[in-house]
């Protein structure tokens, strides 16, 4: 039986699937267990559609595949690709996909996409050092090329996944990554990277003097700070410009913080500008933390 690795979102943090697959006689059905969601139980519908309309018989045969371990809740729509591998080489016997891990939701032509959830994915494994070479959709492999130490292999569609499956020169799909784009500071041998685009500029509180002498010293040492002070004296001026002059940011703050976007469904970038949240001195702790539950 072959297996597919892929992964999976368990809080912030990923945990390896393997994806298995039986092909045995019977009535013929599609079945996809492993305590799945219901993004992943309609992966059935577009891997039909992706084989189908790139010229491949979709077996008469009850198919069942496996997310395992079973025990754990699985979501996502980028199991898409390693459920359509399985079915479309359930023939191919002697093809193995080593220790490849496949990401990417199918579109109905077969085309792979992006997901919210692949660079938080692979951001994980690559820190605990369990994923070394991913196969996934350009679109991705843009974000993943800032994640060191790992290999990136692109495919746009479905048939490409499976000529790379089959290819014995893997290396014509390796992914050229880039460097990020921004000036570096050489700290004991770290690098730290910085930009000199301001969008707020402390030269545009007039006066306040002490204000923003606190507000320096809080940004060098990393020190809380609490302002007080009548409406309209400069404390949400010199709060929204305090972001521009902490400290500069080694890449692995850097990529934390795009993470932390992508799970949040915002469009991940890789300045170094640290994090920062305004909230209204009037907000409640559930406005400002979250509420519900998303078991």
């Amino acid at each position: 039986m072959k297996i597919i690795k892929s992964a999976t979102l368990d809080s912030i943090e990923a945990t390896i699937i393997d994806v298995e697959a039986t092909f045995t006689k019977g009535m013929p059905s599609f079945t996809i267990v492993g305590m799945v969601s219901t993004s992943i139980n309609e992966s059935k519908d577009r891997v039909k559609s992706s084989l189908l309309l790139n010229d491949f018989k979709f077996p008469p045969l009850k198919i069942t595949i496996n997310l395992s371990p079973s025990e754990l809740n699985k979501k996502g729509s980028h199991f898409d690709l390693a459920i359509a591998l399985q079915v479309a080489l359930f023939n191919e016997s002697k093809i193995g996909f080593d220790d490849f891990f496949f990401f990417g939701e199918l579109a109905l032509d077969g085309t792979i996409k992006d997901t919210s959830h692949i660079f938080a994915i692979v951001l994980s494994l690559a820190k605990k050092g369990e994923l070394k070479r991913v196969v996934t959709s350009l679109e991705s492999a843009k974000k993943l090329g800032n994640i060191p130490n790992i290999d990136i292999y692109v495919v746009n569609s479905l048939n490409s996944a499976i000529e790379f499956v089959q290819s014995r020169e893997k290396d014509k799909y390796l992914f050229e990554k880039e460097q990020i784009k921004y000036e570096v500071l050489n700290i004991k041998e770290e690098q730290y990277f910085y930009s000199r685009k301001y969008d707020e500029d402390f030269k545009d509180v007039l006066g306040q003097d002490m204000a923003k002498y606190a507000a320096l010293i809080c940004a060098a040492g990393n020190h809380n700070l609490l302002m007080e002070g009548s409406p309209g004296c400069g404390k949400s001026m010199i709060a929204k410009r305090l972001q521009y002059i902490l400290a500069p940011m080694n890449l692995e703050e850097i990529l934390e913080k795009a993470k932390l976007q992508a799970l949040d469904l915002k469009d991940v970038d890789f300045t170094p500008t640290r994090a920062f949240r305004n909230p209204h001195h009037s907000s409640t702790k559930s406005s400002i933390f979250g509420g519900g539950c998303h078991f």
